[in-house]
């Protein structure tokens, strides 16, 4: 099992194979500061080989997911002067963009868990993750536009997650919409009334991910992401040889003996 880094902006708590990733600034509605972004990134890599964590859960602390990016980092980062040909604001916004890509690639399954404000760059989190669930009462919004920025690094995981149509008119409106809309766009894949009923859904596909084999779930996720970077044929080729090879594998055969004797497999964590 990977040791986890120390954290100052993140709790992080493992329950069995689920590892719960909070952010933890709940006096700024967990905005998402330059620290908390190395932070992310440092877990994600910590965790990128362990078998042993198969769902990472995002949430935040404070009845918030998070606000945004730090205006304070963003006004430190325009005063600190260029050196060697670097831009302090290019960094971290750049930083940013890697944590998407990080987030978005992580071999285990992601689910955000979305209550209070999901704005900017925490709206591009919740654009990576492989299922979402929120709260009804959940406030959603590319407010970028009208503080006169730009979603720099979040746009094209909003526009992968909803289409270009919707991503535009929310980009160039600043609009802003609850979780019954944010479920409408495609954007959540679930929404609950109450924070009981939240909690409810979450065990519930906590439970559906413990019941998926592991390596098999990490080798579908790779082919899903795949599919609109490598052609198809080629695609097409992996995905045969990695079939074959879970077939004649351990979660394979146990997978299918499990189906035969009607029972359940030996991954299945209660």
């Amino acid at each position: 099992m990977a040791t986890l880094p120390e954290c100052e902006t993140l709790k992080l708590e493992q329950s069995g194979s689920i590892l719960h990733l909070t952010l933890n600034r709940p006096d700024s509605r967990n905005a998402m500061s330059l620290a908390m972004v190395h932070e992310l990134r440092s877990v994600f890599a910590a965790i990128r080989d362990d078998t042993g964590v198969r769902a990472v859960v995002l949430r935040g602390t404070g009845g918030h997911f998070c606000a945004g990016g730090d205006v304070k980092d963003m006004a430190s980062a325009r005063g600190q002067k260029a050196e060697d040909g670097s831009d302090p604001i290019f960094e971290l916004n750049r930083a940013f963009g890697h944590l998407l890509s990080e987030a978005e690639s992580a071999p285990q399954t992601t689910v955000a868990v979305l209550e209070g404000v999901v704005m900017g760059g925490g709206f591009g989190l919740a654009c990576v993750s492989d299922v979402a669930l929120c709260l009804e009462s959940a406030k959603f919004g590319l407010p970028e536009t009208t503080l006169g920025i730009t979603p720099a690094q979040i746009a094209p995981f909003v526009v992968r997650r909803i289409g270009l149509t919707q991503a535009r008119r929310l980009a160039l409106t600043g609009h802003r919409f609850d979780g019954s809309e944010a479920f409408w766009l495609g954007v959540v894949h679930d929404f609950a009334k109450s924070g009981e009923e939240l909690d409810q859904k979450l065990e519930q596909l906590l439970e559906r991910i413990r019941h998926c084999a592991p390596h098999a779930s990490r080798m579908t996720k790779e082919l899903l992401l795949s599919v609109e970077s490598e052609p198809l044929d080629a695609l097409l080729d992996k995905a045969a040889r990695d079939f074959a090879g879970a077939v004649r594998g351990d979660e394979g055969q146990e997978g299918t003996t499990a189906f035969m004797q009607k029972r359940k497999p030996s991954w299945a964590e209660e």
